[in-house]
């Protein structure tokens, strides 16, 4: 369960490297445990990040809202409102392990996207490195 939960906190925060890097995060990534891959992409004025495929259950199961927990993860919008933030980005993530949206920043290097999900405005976080795919 941390695995995931990292993974999904992940998403939500990338430190930065170079400025054509995080430029444009579109792309599809893979977690850190392997189990899930998202698909960032254009969403109006700033991006999200949406789940095309994750390992076993997969259905929303620990949604908040009891009608959205027999839908499946795939095709769920996991990351929303990701803008450019100094260096890198920031934005939401929604951890289907948990039901919980938190706040978090995204950075690239090269073929990797750092991610940090945290809570308490920034008091504690959790990072994992994902892997872009395409």
């Amino acid at each position: 369960m941390k695995t995931s939960i990292l993974a999904a906190l992940g998403l939500l925060v990338l430190a930065g490297s170079a400025q054509a890097q995080t430029s444009d995060p579109s792309g599809t990534y893979l977690s850190e445990s392997g189990e899930t891959r998202v698909r960032i992409a254009r969403c109006g004025q700033a991006y999200c990040g949406t789940i095309v495929s994750v390992q076993g259950d997969a259905k929303d199961s620990n949604n908040p809202d009891p009608g959205q927990r027999g839908r499946s993860l795939v095709g769920v919008q996991m990351i929303s409102n990701i803008v450019p933030s100094g260096e890198g980005f920031t934005g939401q993530l929604y951890n289907y392990k948990d039901g919980k949206t938190y706040s978090g920043k995204m950075s690239f290097q090269g073929k990797a996207m750092q991610l940090s999900g945290c809570v308490l405005g920034g008091l504690i976080c959790r990072s994992q490195t994902w892997s872009k795919v395409n």
